[in-house]
């Protein structure tokens, strides 16, 4: 794991030192100029850009899950322990998102986005003794088009794209069970889906003098079986925000998004589901609705023109698990933004 970490770090300070010297690039003077003219951070692929601009953007994502919960009803450990002999008690996810967007004319937008994830696992014995797994790397890659259908007034957009497979599915760690060698850590601590991906979607929104709205819908379609003979579930997301601009450089958002996903078709071969529920294909499946709160900093003077910052707190208020499986407490969207006009 040692050696993941160092590769991770590079990651990171590469990108890192890339936004640096992109703080020194020249400023596109077309780029929208409103901090609400872009959504909250934590939606992608909410806008496009005019033909010749491209943009760089970098998001920190931090996933904290702890307890368990099976339907809408939380579990104790005493409640697990009767079925399983492990059980994790936590999960923090660290994932860094490198984004890169291209408008090759007013009407068509192509992304780009790759990540780097860092998960963690802390687990118990039905014997009291305690352990942590851990995993990482660079996760699956997002290819996207946004094509334009309606762009006065309302615009409306179609987001076409294909998540190619290049998080690993064979990630290891050892356990006390295994020690002192490793073995396939269950589906939550793999990092990719180890299958090509349909994302397709369509987004609507408005800036309006005070503010914006938006809508958007998306899925994930699994295409085909991984090598580890499994497929993980198909996922559904809908979403609306609303955004009020404080005033010219700060914007306040609210957001409500619901998601479901379903339980993995297959099974890992080098898993035992009777261990630990997390290592079970048939217990994945779920649905939440979060309420995520956020603000937009657009940068109108200065070293930093042009510049956009934004936070957002996902809020879970309901999740109903085909479970044991770990809840979500919250989720943390840090990003930055940059547009340029280059042809």
């Amino acid at each position: 794991m040692k050696d993941l970490r160092i590769r991770t770090f590079t990651a990171v300070a590469a990108t890192l030192a890339t936004m640096a010297f992109l703080l020194l690039a020249p400023t596109s003077v077309e780029a929208q100029s409103r901090p609400d003219a872009h959504a909250p951070i934590g939606v992608m692929g909410d806008h496009m850009h005019s033909g010749g601009e491209i943009m760089f953007s970098y998001r920190f994502m931090r996933m904290h899950m702890e307890g368990a919960r099976d339907g809408t009803e939380s579990l104790s450990n005493a409640d697990v322990f009767e079925d399983y002999m492990v059980q994790p008690t936590r999960m923090p996810m660290d994932m860094h998102m490198i984004g890169f967007m291209l408008a090759p004319s007013d009407r068509v937008t192509f992304m780009l986005m790759g990540n780097i994830l860092s998960n963690s696992m802390d687990h118990l014995t039905g014997m009291g003794g305690e352990f942590v797994t851990e995993s990482g790397g660079f996760g699956d890659t997002k290819l996207s088009a946004l094509i334009g259908l309606k762009d006065e007034g309302v615009n409306v957009h179609l987001n076409a794209g294909v998540s190619l497979p290049t998080g690993s599915i064979d990630e290891r760690d050892v356990t006390p069970a295994s020690s002192p060698n490793e073995v396939r850590l269950p589906y939550p601590m793999q990092i990719g889906s180890g299958t090509f991906d349909l994302e397709p979607g369509i987004t609507i929104y408005d800036v309006t003098d005070g503010g914006a709205w938006g809508l958007q819908a998306r899925g994930t379609v699994r295409l085909g079986e991984n090598d580890n003979e499994y497929t993980l579930g198909n996922r559904f997301l809908a979403t609306g925000w609303l955004q009020y601009r404080l005033f010219d450089q700060l914007s306040a958002s609210v957001r409500v998004e619901a998601q479901r996903w379903g339980n993995i078709e297959g099974a890992d071969p080098a898993l035992n589901p009777g261990m630990i529920y997390t290592a079970d294909p048939n217990l994945r499946a779920g649905t939440r609705i979060d309420v995520p709160l956020g603000f937009n900093w657009y940068f109108v003077d200065g070293p930093l023109y042009d510049h956009r910052l934004a936070v957002e707190i996902n809020l879970p208020v309901y999740q109903d698990l085909d479970g044991p499986q770990l809840e979500t407490d919250w989720v943390l969207t840090v990003g930055w933004q940059k547009a340029f006009e280059v042809f």
